[in-house]
């Protein structure tokens, strides 16, 4: 337990320290993946033929490709993009924050998903809605929050906690190309001190502490989402 100690020789605030950075980014690319995957969703349903395909072309790829494969191709290449444009247009390369590009990169994989999720979910609304919505004018920003967001919730949360699960595991992932988040925090502990079993099963416990406070939350969130509804087995479980 002295390993796991705030205090040196202990390793414990390093441990802290990769747990709010994973769940920084967690939060961040599952925010952004979200706002992604609406606009997503709605121009798959409601967009031009090019706007359609294109949406298809990022959702296949993405759920094509591996994401360790992605995260690799995204953080290096998107990078080296950028820079590159930017000396096109006659402005200095820069060094984008690590934070800011693992953020940038599982959001980018988390919108094709939540694209198709919320897509599933906004079909899933009785059409007799939206068509009483368009029949007495309702503009589309005023339909959008107040008959389809709130129509939707019930369908699209089960697939959206599933990927806020998997937002907050991805971030092990940037640990390949070095970002300081928990499961690097937890290989620097055990390399240094060679107790491996001590720090991933400490990460371990970590991850699952998460899971778990995350899965209260998210089926009190299921249950006010389908206030008012009739009630079906396992709902809000």
């Amino acid at each position: 337990m002295e390993l796991l100690s705030f205090n040196p020789p202990g390793w414990g605030a390093t441990l802290a320290r990769g747990l709010l950075a994973s769940l920084q980014i967690a939060f961040g690319a599952y925010g952004l993946g979200l706002l992604i995957g609406m606009g997503g969703a709605y121009g798959k349903l409601y967009g031009g033929p090019v706007v359609r395909d294109l949406l298809e072309v990022y959702t296949t790829v993405v759920r094509a490709v591996p994401e360790l494969v992605l995260i690799l191709l995204l953080y290096y290449a998107g990078t080296d993009l950028i820079n590159r444009l930017l000396d096109v247009f006659g402005y200095a390369p820069i060094d984008i924050n690590g934070l800011v590009a693992g953020i940038g990169v599982l959001a980018f994989v988390q919108g094709a998903y939540a694209t198709e999720v919320l897509r599933g979910a906004i079909l899933g609304i009785p059409q007799g809605q939206i068509e009483a919505a368009r029949a007495y004018g309702m503009p589309p920003g005023t339909m959008l929050r107040r008959i389809t967001v709130p129509a939707m919730l019930p369908f699209a949360i089960p697939g959206m906690a599933n990927l806020w699960l998997i937002a907050t595991k991805d971030t092990a992932l940037l640990a390949i190309v070095g970002f300081g988040e928990l499961t690097q925090a937890t290989r620097q502990a055990a390399g240094a001190t060679k107790a491996y079993f001590t720090f991933f099963m400490a990460a371990n416990i970590l991850y699952l502490a998460v899971t778990l406070l995350s899965n209260v939350v998210l089926g009190r969130v299921e249950r006010w989402s389908r206030r008012g509804m009739p009630a079906t087995a396992g709902a809000g479980r």
